[in-house]
């Protein structure tokens, strides 16, 4: 069994097509984006985000070993769901509001220090599939399989308002695209473990795959790495 790394831009699909490959190859699914979302709805839930946005590190790191992410297979939906020192939150850390926080939340290195552990511990045996930002560049860098995703702003902004509509959210669509593009610059410049391509990244783009598509490509790729490393 191999891991399997998959990073990329924000709302292009990485969770569908990691989601949809671990379940048909066997592998076990990992949603480290969903990790940081769990991180920043704990300072939330705690008050540790002020209104203007500021964040109390000081408290945040003391109670960073309280924050503690699992995934349980969900058997109605087939996918697992996230859940937030036992309780399941995979609903909440899906909002406009965490959305708007999790990108400052995710560059503070003392909680990516924690995640990033917490992750390679999950990983230790293989066989995972991994989605996130820094999976094949600081996570997994050894990982045999790895692949960076991305699409073009419109189309990434259209499908997370898609996606917040169908659960009952009724955002602004350039509320939505001007959240995307800015984690995108966060995520991109922050200090520890930047979102970056990895050199032996493969590339996708895609913009105007269907679901279908992506998937057969991604499963293409996993078998093709199986050959060379068999």
């Amino acid at each position: 069994m191999i891991t399997i790394a998959i990073d990329g831009h924000s709302s292009c699909g990485k969770s569908t097509m990691a989601k949809d490959l671990a379940r048909s190859i066997g592998y076990i699914y990992i949603d480290s984006g969903a990790m940081y979302r769990c991180c920043t709805l704990y300072a939330l839930d705690n008050g540790l985000i002020a209104p203007d946005g500021t964040i109390d590190t000081a408290t945040l790191e003391q109670r960073m070993p309280e924050i503690h992410v699992s995934f349980s297979l969900n058997a109605a939906t087939g996918r697992p769901d996230t859940y937030l020192n036992g309780e399941c939150v995979e609903e909440r850390i899906r909002t406009m509001e965490v959305s708007s926080h999790v990108s400052p939340i995710a560059a503070l290195p003392f909680v990516r220090a924690a995640m990033t552990a917490q992750q390679q511990q999950m990983g230790r045996q293989g066989g995972i599939v991994m989605d996130g930002r820094d999976i094949g560049t600081a996570v997994f860098p050894d990982a045999e399989l790895k692949i960076f995703v991305t699409a073009s702003d419109e189309i990434r902004a259209q499908r997370r308002y898609d996606e917040l509509q169908s659960k009952g959210q009724h955002p602004d669509f350039n509320e939505v695209l001007e959240n995307l593009r800015e984690r995108d610059r966060i995520d991109s410049t922050r200090a520890v473990a930047p979102l970056r391509q990895a050199e032996d990244a493969v590339v996708l783009d895609n913009s105007h795959l269907t679901i279908a598509q992506q998937n057969q490509w991604l499963l293409d790729r996993y078998h093709e790495c199986i050959e060379r490393h068999s």
